[in-house]
């Protein structure tokens, strides 16, 4: 039997008896059970993606599972990235939540969530395996409603989780409207639902079903991406749910709208015109900045990690837009370079990001504290912790050593090389995207810098951080495996070349510029570029051991003595001193003043004897998010007023209730007349 069939097949059976453990008494045994079971179903899933990149196909049809039409399955080398990416981050977070769900205090420790858990993960590898319409819907629908149940863990003890829920559920099914529009309409023009059909009849759809196809499918995809002005859900969905399952949310799920976006516009569409791509970038480069900015004025742990998520989607969409404008100028090389790109940044996303949400975790669970204001002195408490969220963070900020530095160097030679396409279009376009890439890494800097200094490494500035414990070995061995693929990720990137490769190739890009070489040496044959990360952090960590012993060679080690720091006379250093999250962003916010508004409240409390006296002055900041407040405030009003109003149509007349679906059956039928 194929090797991608019989892991898949072996996915499915741990996914199944995972989720019957999760359904066990004890809360010990239902929680192990389940990991372990969940922990095989990504291993599986990972295995299969491997064989997938290797260069194996399979395909499957069950005429029995759907009506009409049945499951139809295949994996190609596209689906194997981000199989293998999703199996092994699941895999990972599955070790790490059996130490990670405690029986009380939480809401995360539900038996609803070790119950969905498996098939969350399950539908998470089976939706880039999907080979039909009505298998992708399906299974993304799956996906969306396991979700969404492992975000409302928590839902009796927080009234914000039950709005992330609220939030969440609108915005995923809106997309699934659009998707389902999208990919219908697509199906009718074609002749068939299967994605062999819809690849054969792309080429005979009208431009103008063509380019509807690609912006409802599109939009959706971008909406569970995370993209803005579609990220609302995100940065409240992400931080009130459960860590383990924000890792796998925001390392895996928002991957496949990614996923979505590249296999229905170049795979099946087989390509557009220049506008496609230009909008597709422009909506990257907004999420890069934006989602960034949003991150830089988080005090919130988690919700920092979150809008992170929606930066780096970003800057997939950037790629893949990119992408597209090299192939409608017809320079293959370029398109495929910046694709491998955008594909390669999705694997280290994967690693770094799913790394940083467990460790975020870990610090949850140690203080139950998500607030940067209220942590420190977690290096001393937690050290493990510590060093592995510095790991993912220099993932996060693209320098080397950090596994993201690669596939953003990636993305930044395609459209320097990118610049000798003629046309005013990339000649504007590309130094633009440029500069939000260069933007979006310096921001990206400034936040880690804040989430690691202030929580790590500031003074305790409350008692819940000061008592902090390590973590168990179970978490601890879920964020050592993490990290050891960022590690791998970013020292020996050119084994990925040949699945890339393949990749792309499926994409539409046969003749590309492949990235090759020893794992050591990256090199870009297409576009004569090369680099050697290993050499870059033999180099850097050789600078900063003579930076810090050539100084005790040229002059003799004093004789330490031990004294008082001096105070200035005020006092000994305290925590109140210390900055805090929200002050080392002030003086980012007082540049971007303009477009994150921050509201600002000072409540003076003079003395009960006088009024030219002051007891006490508490000073409120909140930095809400202005496109939600611009855009989707007054569209919930205006929905509002309109409920309010069809409030009145329904006044219990059955004959009434008649009429309307009178009316409406007449509009369908209308609407077939004229051949929609």
């Amino acid at each position: 039997m194929n090797p991608v069939g019989s892991a898949l097949g072996a996915a499915a059976g741990l996914a199944g008896c995972g989720a019957l453990a999760g359904l066990l008494p004890r809360h010990r045994a239902r929680t192990v059970l389940a990991g372990v079971c969940t922990a095989g179903t990504g291993a599986a899933g990972a295995a299969a993606g491997i064989a997938a990149c290797a260069g194996d196909r399979w395909s499957l049809v069950l005429p029995g599972v759907l009506p009409l039409s049945g499951l139809h399955l295949a994996v190609d080398g596209l689906s194997g990235p981000f199989l293998t990416t999703a199996g092994i981050v699941i895999a990972a977070v599955a070790l790490y939540g059996t130490g990670y769900v405690r029986p009380a205090g939480t809401g995360e420790s539900a038996r609803g969530v070790q119950t969905v858990l498996p098939l969350f993960a399950l539908t998470l590898l089976l939706v880039p395996a999907a080979a039909s319409v009505s298998a992708f819907l399906m299974l993304w629908e799956l996906m969306a409603l396991a979700s969404l149940v492992l975000v409302l863990a928590g839902h009796r003890e927080r009234s914000a989780v039950r709005e992330a829920g609220v939030w969440y559920a609108v915005m995923t099914h809106l997309g699934l409207v659009l998707l389902l529009a999208g990919l219908a309409r697509f199906a009718a023009g074609a002749g068939g639902q299967t994605f062999a059909d819809l690849r054969a009849g792309a080429a005979g759809l009208p431009g103008g079903v063509r380019s509807a196809v690609f912006v409802l499918t599109t939009v959706a995809f971008a909406s569970k991406a995370g993209a803005v002005p579609l990220h609302v859900w995100l940065p409240r969905a992400h931080p009130e749910a459960p860590s383990h399952v924000s890792a796998l949310m925001s390392a895996a799920m928002v991957h496949l709208g990614v996923y979505g976006i590249v296999r229905v516009g170049f795979d099946l569409l087989g390509g557009g015109p220049r506008w496609w791509w230009l909008a597709l970038m422009g909506a990257g480069g907004l999420s890069a900045v934006y989602g960034m900015l949003q991150a830089a004025m988080a005090s919130d742990l988690k919700r920092l990690l979150a809008c992170s998520t929606s930066e780096n989607t970003g800057l997939m969409l950037i790629g893949v837009g990119a992408a597209g404008l090299f192939a409608d100028a017809h320079h293959e090389e370029l398109a495929a370079l910046a694709l491998a790109a955008a594909l390669l940044h999705m694997v280290n996303h994967s690693a770094f990001k799913a790394l940083l949400f467990c460790a975020a975790g870990s610090v949850l669970r140690a203080t139950g504290l998500r607030d940067l204001d209220r942590m420190g002195g977690l290096r001393a408490r937690m050290p493990l912790t510590a060093g592995l969220f510095a790991v993912g963070a220099l993932g996060a900020v693209a320098l080397p050593p950090g596994n993201g530095f690669v596939s953003e160097w990636l993305l930044l030679q395609s459209l320097i090389h990118g610049l000798a396409v003629p046309g005013e279009v990339t000649s504007i376009v590309l130094p633009l995207a440029f500069a939000v890439i260069a933007l979006s890494a310096g921001l990206a800097a400034a936040v880690f810098v804040k989430a690691l200094g202030v929580g790590f490494f500031a003074r305790p500035r409350s008692d819940r951080a000061a008592g902090a414990e390590e973590s168990p070995p179970a978490m601890l061995a879920g964020m050592v495996l993490l990290a050891v693929c960022c590690a791998a990720l970013a020292l020996v990137p050119g084994l990925l070349g040949p699945a890339l490769d393949r990749a792309v190739a499926v994409a539409g890009f046969r003749h590309g510029a492949s990235l090759s070489g020893t794992g050591i040496q990256a090199q870009l044959d297409g576009v004569s570029a090369r680099l050697s990360p290993l050499w870059v952090v033999a180099a850097l960590t050789a600078a900063t051991a003579a930076a810090a012993g050539l100084p005790r060679l040229v002059r003799r080690r004093p004789r330490r003595t031990r004294a008082r720091l001096w105070d200035c006379g005020g006092g000994a250093p305290t925590p109140r001193m210390a900055y805090t999250a929200t002050s080392f962003a002030e003086p980012l916010q007082r540049v971007f003043d303009d477009v994150v508004a921050p509201e600002q409240d000072v409540d003076v409390t003079p003395v009960r004897e006088s009024a030219y006296l002051v007891e006490r002055v508490r000073y409120r900041q909140r930095v809400p998010d202005r496109l939600e407040h611009r855009l989707y405030r007054p569209v919930l009003a205006g929905l509002s007023h309109v409920g309010a109003a069809a409030r009145r149509l329904a006044n219990g007349s059955a004959h009434l209730y008649v009429g309307y679906g009178f009316c409406g059956l007449v509009t369908v039928l209308l609407a077939l007349a004229v051949g929609w």
